[in-house]
């Protein structure tokens, strides 16, 4: 049989062709030069007789037999891993190396708690975090993470979410400001001078997004990359800035906080995929993760 053939090493790169619909992408996630991705794309085709991808334009594009194929190994990859990972584990003693993608928030509301708690229980367990902006669900398809905390739940197939935080949006301003005088009313929120977080890699707050499908702008004074010191920034301005509640809170006494007149909660969730989905050293941390949370906000 010419399936005989295949290995794991095999399937994991016509798995990642098909994910990031490219060879050259595939080549650098590897570590290997583009002829050696083409030779066993080149060896499956072979084997499974159908062209699995062809080219269109600038893009890659996958065959529906090779979509199948590719669903499969994931399956498959992710049986591997989780047979080379003990059935049961004491979490005192275990060892693992989790990498997480995350952002500005989880790191600053989410991580503290879930560290000191890990810190407590699983000491030989150490965690990697890795800015996701908005490409978390590629870092997870590529392997570059296993856990995805933020609200960027991906809408296609292939992933398992759950709920952490419901958040909203809020605005803060020096208390001298003319606007901290009763509730912030629109007309006056979009008249005012804003200070507005730009996180970057395409990236849009979900208030300014919300502004957008309203035909609505505001008046941008200062652009910043992310909340960090972005209260004392503001604090004996005129400017006012939109923020998550949460992240409001950290900046400590001395600024009034209100409403935004632009209503746009949004969910932090937990992301990840088939690859660890029945592991139980990766149940367990979603687990603990989501604890911590109830235990911290409720909910």
């Amino acid at each position: 049989m010419k399936a005989l053939g295949i290995d794991f090493a095999d399937l994991r790169t016509l798995r990642l062709v098909h994910d990031l619909r490219s060879f050259s992408e595939a080549a650098q996630e590897l570590g290997v030069n583009q002829s050696a991705v083409s030779y066993t794309i080149e060896k499956l085709r072979r084997a499974f007789d159908d062209r699995l991808f062809y080219r269109q334009g600038t893009e890659v594009v996958a065959t529906e037999r090779c979509t199948a194929i590719a669903e499969a190994a994931t399956g498959m990859l992710a049986d591997l891993e989780r047979l080379v990972l003990p059935a049961a584990f004491d979490p005192s003693q275990a060892e693992h190396r989790f990498t997480i993608a995350c952002n500005f928030y989880e790191r600053q509301l989410i991580l503290p708690p879930v560290m000191k708690r890990l810190r407590e229980v699983a000491p030989n367990m150490r965690v990697d975090t890795i800015n996701s902006i908005s490409q978390g669900h590629l870092q997870l398809k590529r392997a570059e993470a296993e856990l995805l905390i933020g609200p960027l739940r991906p809408e296609e197939s292939g992933f398992y979410c759950r709920n952490l935080i419901r958040e909203r949006y809020v605005c803060v301003m020096d208390p001298s400001n003319p606007l901290a005088e009763g509730a912030l009313s629109l007309e006056a929120y979009l008249s005012a001078s804003h200070a507005v977080v730009l996180y970057g890699g395409g990236w849009r707050s979900g208030y300014l997004r919300e502004l957008d499908a309203q035909g609505l702008d505001i008046r941008q004074v200062l652009s910043v990359p992310s909340p960090a010191g972005l209260g004392r920034l503001i604090s004996g301005t005129d400017l006012v800035t939109t923020v998550p509640s949460r992240i409001a809170e950290t900046f400590g006494p001395g600024l009034h906080v209100t409403d935004c007149p632009i209503p746009a909660p949004f969910d932090i969730d937990l992301v990840w995929t088939e690859r660890t989905h029945r592991s139980p050293l990766h149940s367990w941390l979603r687990d603990l993760i989501a604890r911590e949370m109830r235990a911290v906000y409720g909910g």
